[in-house]
């Protein structure tokens, strides 16, 4: 009882000393290091996932919270409070249009031209639901997939997110969207503690290889990718950052290659060098 007493007590003191102008350097700070815009708006959210770190940490400010992030050699708690402040939000099958166009007019095409090479990359992918559908999707729809080299690249700002990825293990209430012959292919299922579990299968998590990166940083793929899926990324990032991105991922698409980004987001209104397809569909002329 006295130890919840004392952190009752150290959370009221966390959340009276959240100042403006501590947000301010929080926000000052994410912003410098992965694009992310934090606006008033967020005060609340950061508050609320900061103060869980100061708890763990005993201390009783943002202000030495942020001392004690830039002294640390190793980088760990920067990581940690990216991990905290960024928003990972994603499903099986989101924004299934995408997917159609993948199976309808993107494979296809490549097939077509005799192009036995697939490269896809997930960049913003959480907890792996994007990768490991687009894994299925492909190879299930290829034509004798074992004569195609195909692989993902599967990235995040946060290792929490990629943890849960790597794992490849969902809820039955997680793979609801995804389409039965796919699920029944790609998915074995167990029961463990009452509940069924869905482990993805190793033909596809072979494909996938999950990193971290910090989109703001340099990136060590040189590409080309036929496929770049960015959605509901870039609406945590200004104009100047959004047009910077863009132009960073056309650069290594293939020419003919396809770029998705998410429904919330477009391209209008920045200058870019991509072919309009549809909403939120681009390619690379």
């Amino acid at each position: 009882m006295k130890s919840n007493t004392k952190e009752k007590e150290h959370s009221s003191q966390i959340s009276e000393k959240v100042s403006d102008s501590d947000f301010r350097k929080v926000a000052e700070l994410v912003k410098s290091l992965a694009g992310i815009n934090l606006t008033d708006g967020k005060q609340e959210l950061v508050s609320a996932r900061l103060a869980k770190r100061l708890r763990a940490l005993h201390l009783n400010s943002i202000g030495e919270y942020l001392i004690f992030v830039r002294e640390q050699k190793s980088q760990d708690e920067l990581v940690t409070m990216l991990d905290a402040i960024s928003t990972n939000l994603t499903s099986f099958w989101r924004e299934s249009d995408h997917f159609d166009y993948v199976v309808e007019k993107a494979l296809p095409k490549m097939v077509q031209k005799g192009q036995t090479t697939i490269r896809a990359w997930s960049a913003g992918c959480s907890t792996g639901e994007e990768p490991y559908g687009l894994g299925m999707l492909i190879h299930g729809n290829l034509p004798n997939p074992g004569r195609f080299d195909f692989k993902i690249l599967a990235t995040d700002l946060s290792t929490k997110v990629l943890d849960t990825a790597k794992r490849g293990r969902y809820g039955e209430d997680r793979v609801k969207s995804i389409p039965p012959e796919l699920l029944n292919k790609y998915m074995t299922r167990e029961k463990h503690d009452g509940a069924f579990i869905y482990s993805v299968e190793s033909v596809i998590r072979n494909l996938i290889s999950f990193n971290r990166l910090n989109l703001m940083e340099s990136w060590p793929m040189k590409g080309p990718f036929d496929l770049i899926f960015c959605r509901n990324v870039m609406i945590y990032f200004d104009k100047p950052t959004q047009t910077k991105l863009i132009h960073r991922y056309f650069d290594l698409l293939r020419s003919g290659g396809t770029l998705f980004v998410g429904h919330s987001e477009s391209l209008a209104g920045i200058q870019n060098p991509f072919k309009y397809i549809r909403p939120t569909i681009y390619e690379k002329p």
